[in-house]
């Protein structure tokens, strides 16, 4: 079924641009459109649309950065029809739109992402341990509370903690508000080879949705790896995670 997915993904991220439905998608897999469906979702965590939606968001941020094409041009080329849902989803996908994207690569840089403003409620924390893959020295990494299975939109609460190879680090999210959320962790990894072209890699991880209760601590390990073709794309945007900007250790961005 690994394959059956892979197939799948390959073709979203040939035809992105064009109007994909389930069962094209489904018919390069192999597969009946209502099996491929349930596959696709526990090999990946998503359903194919909502795949295919971030690989379109993906490949925006992609051409904003690399392109002096317009934004309704870019809208249409990862197939959009209308630039107003494009700027609407773009926006709530990676924090900012899509003019600010483009204008915060060219010159201040991206900050980090500031979390949701959430109405007022009762909060409880996600607190756990971070550990590296083998053969990775350190790790500048971002964590944060999100309510979704794609590191997308705002989180409730996030904090970069710089983690040590050989052994987990710890971390905490601080006021998270009661309900359901997903644990999502990204960071430049410093592997352990002294050739230069091998030190930085891209490590994720996550945990499975956690229940947050009011004056509660809610365990969640993550354990991180490499990425994969299967990931969903990271639409959020993050700031470089350079571990020499950040050796004063864990910062914090709470709601307010």
């Amino acid at each position: 079924m690994d394959k059956a997915v892979e197939r799948a993904i390959k073709c979203i991220w040939e035809r992105y641009s064009e109007p994909l439905s389930l069962t094209e998608i489904a018919g390069s897999a192999l597969l009946s459109r209502f099996y491929f469906a349930r596959v696709f979702r526990a090999v990946t965590g998503v359903t194919p649309g909502r795949f295919l939606a971030a690989v379109r968001i993906y490949q925006a941020k992609r051409m904003l950065l690399s392109t002096s094409m317009t934004i309704t041009y870019i809208s249409f080329a990862v197939g959009y029809n209308s630039i107003g849902s494009f700027t609407n989803y773009f926006t709530q996908s990676v924090g900012v739109s899509p003019s600010r994207f483009r204008h915060m690569s060219r010159n201040e840089g991206f900050g980090l992402p500031r979390p949701e403003r959430n109405p007022p409620s009762a909060h409880g924390a996600v607190a756990g341990t971070i550990s590296l893959p083998e053969g990775h020295a350190g790790a500048c990494v971002y964590v944060g509370a999100f309510k979704t299975p794609i590191l997308q939109h705002r989180p409730a609460t996030a904090v970069i903690a710089d983690v040590a190879g050989g052994r987990p680090s710890t971390y905490r999210l601080p006021d998270v508000p009661e309900g359901t959320w997903f644990v999502h962790a990204v960071g430049a990894g410093d592997s352990a080879s002294p050739e230069p072209w091998t030190r930085r890699t891209l490590v994720v991880g996550g945990h499975n949705p956690v229940t947050v209760t009011a004056g509660t601590v809610t365990g969640a390990a993550v354990r991180l790896r490499p990425s994969r073709p299967a990931d969903p794309p990271i639409l959020l945007a993050l700031p470089d995670l350079e571990r020499r900007a950040w050796r004063s250790g864990i910062h914090r961005w709470r709601c307010c």
